[in-house]
């Protein structure tokens, strides 16, 4: 099979491109390759002939078999559906913080433990001790609103 047989080239494309779907996932390149096959076969049976009218075959045998197949190749080849949390703040919300500076009274801000960094903390008025357990239960601007966690015996 020589290279100048436009025919052969198509065809080795096409199964090359299948072939990279192994090491490619997605569905996409699959399709492609199908193209490409189709652009071979076109050229086979004599429908098509030059560069032009295999360029645009192929044009436009990946766009119909994208639009019509993508959804089948995704479901097969699969990915990574699960998405992570991208607010870090929302997992802070409801976690157990330990007092580091006394909060309160009033608007007067403190410094509060949680998950190994500090944070600057509003209590509800009154003050909460250094080394007393609160919840965080949402956040005022920059800093965290927490409450005393109270401990029922």
């Amino acid at each position: 099979m020589e290279l100048s047989n436009p025919i052969a080239v198509w065809l080795v494309l096409g199964l090359l491109l299948m072939i990279s779907e192994i090491i490619i996932p997605g569905g996409i390149v699959i399709l492609l390759g199908a193209a490409c096959v189709i652009v071979a076969s076109a050229q086979a049976v004599g429908i098509i002939d030059g560069l032009v009218q295999s360029l645009t075959l192929w044009f436009m045998a990946s766009m119909v078999l994208l639009l019509s197949f993508r959804h089948v190749t995704q479901r097969l080849v699969g990915g990574d559906s699960h998405v992570d949390n991208t607010d870090e703040e929302a997992d802070l919300y409801n976690q157990v913080a330990i007092v580091k500076q006394a909060i309160g009274p009033g608007q007067k801000t403190g410094r509060i433990s949680c998950l190994g960094t500090d944070w600057t903390a509003l209590g509800d008025g009154t003050v909460i001790k250094k080394g007393t357990k609160v919840r965080i239960i949402c956040r005022d601007n920059i800093a965290f609103v927490v409450e005393p966690i109270i401990d029922s015996v």
